[in-house]
């Protein structure tokens, strides 16, 4: 996984609360392990048809938000079953950040364990985000390491993350390479026994 120091990227408002794993991506796609390829049944039933054609209406298919990267959403999202594959397709799309007011405990850890950057900003906040991105195109930076999210028109605000979390996302570092960090000393363990 890639590191996520700083980043900058165009939002995509999504103003709905308790968006959950089945809406963000439903059964009927979680038939396979590989973490690639969920990206186009991302919030399958809002952006398709029945038939499968695009549904004009729903906004992350106008063209304004096609290169979005930030994804702001309601409360509670995430919400519902544990399933990995909803962190997964909102990667696969391309968003590699989320905010929100909160988030159902297992998405957070699954976006965190996964590379995905959830963000929890005060309702407020992200009420204004919500607004601002629906009426012109909006830009964000964020700078993990500060722990901060600001835009160029003087918006700023500080979010919350566990040290824990905060160094696996900075480092682009998962579980398993947390365990390969200390290969030599468990080589040196081995060789003892």
């Amino acid at each position: 996984m890639a590191g996520i120091r700083q980043y900058q990227g165009k939002v995509f408002p999504l103003n709905r609360e308790n968006i959950d794993t089945d809406q963000i991506i439903p059964k009927q796609f979680l038939k396979k392990i590989d973490r690639q390829g969920f990206g186009k049944y991302l919030f399958y039933h809002w952006r398709f048809y029945d038939d499968g054609s695009l549904n004009p209406s729903f906004p992350l298919n106008h063209e304004q938000y096609q290169d979005a990267t930030i994804l702001v959403g309601g409360a509670n999202f995430g919400c519902g079953s544990s399933r990995e594959h909803a962190p997964w397709s909102i990667m696969d799309y391309g968003f590699q950040v989320v905010i929100a007011p909160s988030f159902a405990d297992i998405f957070y850890n699954n976006c965190v364990k996964n590379g995905l950057l959830p963000i929890r900003l005060q309702p407020a906040e992200v009420e204004f985000l919500l607004e601002k991105a629906s009426q012109s195109n909006l830009e964000l930076f964020i700078d993990v390491e500060k722990q901060t999210v600001s835009d160029q028109a003087g918006f700023k605000a500080a979010f919350d993350i566990d040290p824990y979390w905060k160094q696996m996302l900075m480092n682009g570092w998962d579980e398993i390479s947390i365990t390969l960090s200390f290969e030599e000393q468990i080589r040196q363990y081995e060789l003892s026994r």
